[in-house]
């Protein structure tokens, strides 16, 4: 099992697709719009609709992330999208060189709230805000920090 972060788009999930699949290094692309799929001839979705993403992933370094477009037609069942601070991604990677590319790529057109430096939790760590308001967390070594700080709580 695996958890996976899942970002809803206000109609800008194939921008966000592109960016993230360049920035990370995508090896694997998927992506399937509305118009892909069998359509209910009862409640046929607007044209500006069926080019919205309806489903898609982007893998990278053993990693996976998938977005989809909140459909206008949906926002009375699904609410307003908001973007907030309250959901974040975050990498964990031993080679500090691709760390600092994917955080210099993501950075682009983004804000930079910590640039990557050692720290006493970190020996590579840092924050920002993407260019579509997605918050990042990188570490080096999260979970040598973990397993050091309990080791010693015990």
């Amino acid at each position: 099992m695996s958890a996976i972060a899942y970002l809803n788009f206000d109609g800008n999930a194939e921008q966000a697709i592109d960016f993230y699949a360049e920035a990370l290094k995508a090896t694997e692309v998927k992506k399937v719009k509305f118009a892909d799929i069998p359509q209910d001839p009862n409640y046929p979705l607007p044209d500006n609709e069926l080019n919205m993403i309806m489903e898609s992933s982007i893998e990278f370094s053993g990693g996976k992330v998938m977005m989809s477009d909140i459909l206008p037609s949906m926002k009375a069942v699904t609410g307003e999208l908001v973007k907030g601070n309250h959901i974040l991604i975050s990498l964990v990677i031993d080679d500090k060189q691709r760390l600092e590319e994917y955080f210099s790529q993501l950075s682009i057109g983004g804000h930079v709230i910590m640039p990557l430096s050692n720290t006493p939790w970190s020996s590579c760590f840092g924050l920002l805000v993407d260019k579509f308001g997605v918050s990042w967390k990188f570490n080096r070594d999260a979970d040598k920090f973990l397993d050091h700080v309990i080791a010693n709580k015990q």
